[in-house]
């Protein structure tokens, strides 16, 4: 069966060695290790033997597998327009500089896809930023040469670094999320398209980011299922009560006033049982990594059911077909 990781970047306030031990004891099989807060360096994991034999030996310790890096914080500073939000991701000393950020943050990817390599990951899960996210809604006007723009932009930027996941065998798969340049159904297909000739270049599917925005997850999986590279299992549920509006109010989560938040595994509205019959159906044997969100739920309670939930709905495809005992 499927491997069940945890993703740390929600748990990157602890000491590496500390996420480990729990994820051992909360029964995971892998991890998907976040480059930020305590977990991973990626300057030294692709230089140093010291430090990717340390990383090595701290997981096997504790019987896990590295199975994916999480790189979505430097891969939204190549991107992105110009924002002050992105200090907060890049270093210190760059600040409110973001030409030196997004150069920096380039030169930071291609050194993910050389860690990747050296730790023994397939993947690098992450986000591409967008130019032209605040486009979203046409008012004040968007053109079509606009979007276009912003798409090629995105191209541009992220080729070079997918020629050097090419020389290190390493897959990307950007988080289909809002603020991205591809956000929904339609914005993943053109994205796709765009990045057609670059097979490097696909999907971490993460169902709880397509819900709330109405398109049906176990679709979105089954069309793109070619470019899928990795799977986050996160849930989310839709709470429109007539007051709830859609996109979020400005208020955090968590708020019970949101029309929508994210939820434990298997306590809100995605439906996973079709997610698991599309991942039979083509063959995905990849992890299942738990993104763990739930503002309402002590977290270590909810990542140890996460996993005891997946086991339970991770079954087998059949081998036969089941009136074929009819025939004989």
């Amino acid at each position: 069966m499927r491997p069940i990781t945890l993703f740390t970047g929600q748990w990157a306030d602890l000491p590496f060695e500390d996420i480990c031990a729990l994820a051992q004891k909360m029964g995971y099989d892998g991890l998907e290790l976040a480059c930020w807060g305590n977990h991973l360096n990626v300057t030294k994991a692709a230089e140093s033997d010291e430090y990717v034999n340390h990383i090595k030996a701290t997981m096997a310790k504790h019987n896990l597998r590295l199975y994916a890096i999480g790189t979505h914080l430097i891969g939204q500073c190549v991107g992105d327009a110009p924002d002050q939000r992105l200090n907060g991701f890049a270093p210190s000393e760059l600040k409110d500089k973001p030409e030196e950020i997004r150069t920096w943050a380039i030169e930071e990817m291609k050194k993910c896809a050389v860690a990747a390599r050296r730790l023994g990951a397939s993947v690098c899960t992450s986000f591409t930023g967008s130019p032209i996210w605040k486009y979203w809604y046409s008012f004040p006007q968007t053109t079509p040469e606009m979007v276009e723009f912003g798409f090629d932009e995105i191209y541009r930027l992220w080729k070079p670094i997918m020629d050097t996941f090419r020389e290190n065998g390493i897959k990307y798969a950007l988080e289909v999320h809002p603020t991205e340049i591809a956000f929904d159904y339609w914005s993943t297909k053109k994205l796709l398209d765009k990045f057609k000739d670059i097979s490097e270049f696909g999907i971490n599917f993460d169902p709880s980011h397509l819900l709330w925005q109405g398109v049906s997850p176990h679709i979105f999986l089954n069309d793109f299922i070619d470019r899928v590279y990795h799977v986050h299992i996160k849930d989310v549920t839709v709470n429109l009560d007539g007051r709830n509006g859609i996109l979020g109010s400005h208020i955090e989560f968590g708020d019970f006033r949101r029309g929508w938040d994210f939820r434990s595994p298997g306590r809100g509205d995605v439906d996973f049982e079709s997610i698991i019959r599309v991942l039979n159906h083509h063959g995905y044997q990849g992890p299942l990594s738990v993104e763990w969100e739930d503002s309402g739920m002590d977290r270590i309670h909810g990542a140890t059911e996460a996993v005891e939930f997946l086991r339970e709905i991770c079954f087998p495809p059949s081998n036969i077909k089941f009136d074929d005992a009819l025939k004989s």
